[in-house]
């Protein structure tokens, strides 16, 4: 190893003085303040040593007993970072002729560090070294160590930030070659969790041969997280590189943040293995296989420290993906309730979620963690097991000093999908999130597949806008504005549906039994506003072969709660269709369906009903249009409603007319608290 250091220069220069001057006086602590002095400007503390001796011969033994490193201002007086309680040096004084440092051994007994903070915060172990001296011109000097021994060292560490308080040992052990190897074992508390940790490197004099890989084995067990390290570095004492085997074993991906410093979110039980490898500032774990929950994952990570801010980038895929798996992304539990990865943790967070009144995740985002690191990841997911028809993944994830954009992020449904582009700005104490989604081609057979009493086809398309601020996903559903629309143009429909809305037991019946009967959708829109979490329906309309079938109400999304109804105009006469509205209520965690009795006798309600559509879905055609193209049968019901509210008495007008539009409940125009920055 090549350098410069001109203190170690002058101190070597001071050394030979000494030995000429010792030669005469006899007495080498007298020439201990200049040491102390020296090492004091070196490290920018005071630093005191007990005794000083020097054996003299060809190659002179250099012995310092009692050598004291204090802490810097703010420690109590008394205190001291770090103590020696013996280091010898032997050293080649004829190669300081040809700038060259020659260590011949270095053994340290008894060192001792006690590491931790001070008021201000700021550790001890950060030196303050003085002022360097002036470089001076000629061949830089070259340091050179042939041997390196250890015995009984020691450092207690804590740092009330990382949550962290433990001890190391190290000390060298003699190995089969006869060069010591470097052995050091600690154990404690590191964020919050006990830890244990076993290092074992290869010879020191390894550090000194840039040509020569050197061999570490490193094994670290903190809290319910193992990793297991072994492989060589390169060039260590330069970070010239690494070529590592790297394995990873835990309940969740979070808890490897402390350790690593990458954000990542809470995930079921994993298990990764790959290869580790450091070169040019970027740390890579690369070709890393193995499972998270149910869901296998490999790829690519890695973490480029060459910036100002640290920069994960990302290449990873799953072959097959459990979605539960995913759930820490929404503030969700992670895995299935009673899998064999399932956590205690687990079960306990998921057994708080199902006491709770609510449904919709609660849990805060961690914007300390938002802001850790600068994100560049892409993901994909061929298959998706889950209750949702969801087919496939795929995501590319952005983040900028706690600006993060998704997009896109895509969701594969047979030849449709849901394609979508969110952003999420976490620079303030509220986070603002922006998202628009669009659905193209989702084929309802496929959504239905999966139920035996249901069946239908047909082609879906729609979009859904997001403005929202909050700190969880249901603050941020609940507080949000925006829309959502839906349309489905000449496709068929499980008479069940068409049953249940019109109550024709029978029928409905005979579908639950396993034989549905289908009737045509001429068309279908859903158009649905959102103001402060509150949606509102301005527009609900399936028409089908059986009955046109109309919804109204709101959905508050803030409270959690329903208040809609769906009533019907059938196209023919069933003999137990009752035609009374049906009204759904409750809560999402406890829905309540029921017939509305009290509207059961009421002529012609439907009739009016649709008559008041004809303005707002003769609104939507143009949307529907760019969508299913001008040739749809969503443009010929509308000019039927028009005929039909044409032929409608003279009071019924006039009641479509005058039928007010339903406004947010009261508790919906409160914000939530600190809402926007």
């Amino acid at each position: 190893m090549t350098q410069n250091p001109p203190r170690i220069r002058w101190f070597l220069y001071a050394v030979l003085l000494l030995l000429a001057t010792l030669l005469l006086l006899g007495d080498w602590n007298w020439f201990r303040p200049l040491v102390e002095r020296q090492a004091s400007a070196a490290l920018g503390r005071p630093v005191s040593v007990r005794n000083l001796d020097v054996d003299l011969g060809r190659h002179p033994l250099i012995v310092l007993d009692g050598i004291a490193v204090a802490n810097p201002e703010g420690f109590p007086a008394d205190s001291r970072m770090a103590s020696v309680e013996r280091l010898a040096i032997r050293i080649n004084p004829w190669r300081l002729w040809h700038r060259e440092i020659r260590l011949l051994d270095i053994q340290i007994d008894k060192p001792d560090a006690d590491l931790y903070p001070g008021p201000d915060g700021k550790p001890n172990w950060q030196l303050s070294p003085g002022e360097k001296s002036e470089k001076s011109g000629g061949r830089p000097w070259a340091l050179e160590i042939d041997r390196l021994e250890i015995r009984n060292g020691h450092a207690r560490v804590k740092e009330p930030r990382l949550r962290a308080d433990f001890e190391i040992r190290v000390g060298t052990e003699e190995a089969a070659d006869g060069e010591p190897r470097l052995h050091a074992e600690a154990s404690g508390t590191y964020n919050a969790a006990p830890v244990t940790a076993n290092f074992i490197g290869g010879s020191l004099l390894g550090l000194r041969q840039p040509e020569r890989p050197y061999p570490v084995r490193l094994s670290v067990v903190n809290g319910a997280t193992r990793v297991m390290l072994k492989g060589t570095l390169l060039q260590p004492t330069r970070f010239g590189g690494a070529q590592l085997d790297l394995q990873l074993n835990g309940d969740t991906l979070a808890d490897l943040y402390p350790l690593t410093g990458v954000p990542l979110p809470p995930t079921a039980a994993y298990s990764l293995q790959g290869h580790l490898d450091y070169e040019q500032g970027r740390v890579r774990f690369r070709d890393f296989h193995g499972r998270v929950g149910q869901s296998d994952l490999s790829g690519t990570l890695a973490v480029d420290l060459n910036g100002e801010r640290r920069l994960v980038i990302a290449d990873m895929r799953s072959n097959k993906v459990v979605l539960a798996d995913l759930g820490g992304f929404v503030g969700a539990t992670p895995g299935e309730a009673g899998a064999e990865t399932e956590s205690e943790e687990q079960k306990a967070q998921r057994a708080q979620a199902q006491a709770r009144e609510r449904v919709l995740p609660d849990k805060p985002i961690n914007l300390p963690k938002l802001r850790a690191a600068d994100l560049d990841i892409k993901y994909r997911a061929d298959r998706i097991e889950s209750d949702l028809p969801f087919d496939g993944l795929s995501a590319h994830l952005v983040s900028r000093e706690g600006e993060l954009q998704l997009k896109p992020l895509q969701f594969k449904i047979g030849e449709g999908r849901i394609a979508g582009n969110i952003e999420l700005d976490g620079r303030s104490d509220v986070v603002h999130v922006v998202g628009d989604i669009d659905f193209r081609r989702i084929d309802l057979k496929r959504l239905v597949r999966d139920n035996p009493a249901l069946n239908g086809t047909g082609l879906i398309g729609g979009s859904a806008r997001i403005d929202s601020y909050g700190n969880s996903t249901a603050q941020i559903l609940g507080s949000g504005d925006g829309e959502l629309k839906l349309y489905m143009n000449r496709g068929h429909l499980s008479a069940l549906l068409v049953n249940l809305a019109g109550l024709e037991f029978g029928k409905a019946l005979l579908s639950a039994l396993g034989l549905p009967s289908e009737t045509d959708v001429r068309c279908a829109i859903a158009d649905l506003g959102m103001k402060e979490g509150l949606l509102e329906t301005r527009l609900l309309l399936v028409d089908t072969g059986e009955a046109n079938i109309l919804g109204d109400g709101s959905i508050s999304l803030r409270e959690e709660t329903l208040d809609y109804r769906i009533h019907t105009k059938p196209k023919r006469i069933g003999l137990a269709s009752l035609r009374a509205p049906i009204n759904i209520g409750g809560t999402f965690a406890a829905p309540r369906i029921r017939p509305d009795w009290d509207r059961l006798a009421i002529k012609g309600g439907a009739a009016v009903a649709l008559a008041t559509l004809v303005g707002p879905l003769a609104a939507l055609l143009p949307t529907v249009e760019l969508g299913l193209g001008e040739d749809n049968d969503c443009k010929a019901l509308v000019d039927e409603l028009k005929a039909e509210a044409a032929n409608l008495p003279a009071e019924m007008k006039e009641e479509s007319k005058g039928t007010p539009t339903k406004q947010p409940a009261t508790s919906q125009s409160k914000k939530i608290e600190s809402k926007k920055p």
